[in-house]
């Protein structure tokens, strides 16, 4: 699983994740890539099921790139205990994503083999995506229709 190799601080504020994204909104590296529409945190044991959920259907052919990193410490406190007493302990690590993000990108295969890897990526994720190709993110922005 990703997680930081060490951090400044052991626990975080929530924060926001309204907006869009500011950086990352661009395919670079692949051919084709999956999009965030909406905010959402993203577990990394989620990011790892995409992940080889793609590398198992384009049978280790072409490349993937991960370009999101869940570098957010998430606190919880145990059920059954009640409020106070301080901060929970570390739970998960998490990525922050806002609308626009690219979250994954493939290339080296054929058309249809990524896209039909970034759809069963795409269930692994708790946000709705849409598989764009470089050519279409040439002119900047992602439409949300």
């Amino acid at each position: 699983m990703l997680l930081p190799k060490r951090v400044k601080h052991r626990k975080q504020f929530r924060g926001r994740m309204s907006g869009k994204a500011i950086r990352g909104g661009v395919v670079n590296q692949g051919e084709y890539g999956l999009v965030a529409l909406e905010p959402a945190w993203i577990k990394a044991n989620q990011i790892e099921a995409a992940r080889v959920a793609m590398t198992r259907y384009i049978k280790r052919g072409g490349q993937v790139w991960i370009k999101i990193f869940p570098d957010k410490p998430v606190s919880l406190k145990p059920i059954g205990v009640r409020m106070g007493k301080g901060k929970g302990s570390l739970d998960c690590w998490v990525a922050v994503v806002k609308t626009g993000r690219v979250m994954f990108e493939i290339a080296g295969v054929p058309e249809e083999t990524a896209k039909e890897a970034l759809r069963l990526a795409m269930h692994k994720l708790p946000v709705k995506c849409k598989i764009v190709s470089r050519a279409e993110l040439e002119g900047g922005e992602v439409n949300e229709n």
